[in-house]
């Protein structure tokens, strides 16, 4: 499998927005997740996506602020961070697996246990 490939982090005032981007090479064989660490925590479930923005998993004191989307056709995850907070601040990972017999007709899970490619992460940082 390739490895995913993380964009788009940077340094964001309170209350700004960023868009982050992975690419991976044939997208559509993968169920994708986005995962966080910040310094001296492990590292998090933000939002998962099976193969369609109906079929998504959120933490929950982020699906008000943050939404996923992939777009197959151009091998690219989406997340869209709005309203951002100083606790938002960490390392941002993509991760891909592998559908599993699991994922026949059950709710999509988001531990990060149960992906396999891993990006190198981009940094989100928000000052307040």
């Amino acid at each position: 499998a390739q490895q995913p490939v993380e964009s788009g982090g940077g340094l964001v005032q309170a209350g700004g927005s960023l868009t982050l981007a992975c690419t991976i090479s044939d997208l559509q064989d993968y169920i994708m997740g986005w995962f966080r660490q910040a310094p001296g925590k492990e590292r998090e479930a933000v939002s998962c996506i099976r193969w369609s923005e109906t079929d998504t998993y959120y933490a929950d004191s982020l699906q008000d602020r943050f939404n996923v989307s992939r777009d197959d056709a151009k091998n690219t995850l989406y997340l869209q961070m709005n309203d951002l907070k100083p606790e938002d601040t960490a390392m941002y990972y993509c991760a891909a697996r592998y559908a599993s017999e699991y994922d026949r007709g059950n709710p999509l899970l988001c531990e990060r246990e149960r992906y396999d490619f891993w990006g190198q992460g981009t940094q989100v940082s928000v000052s307040s």
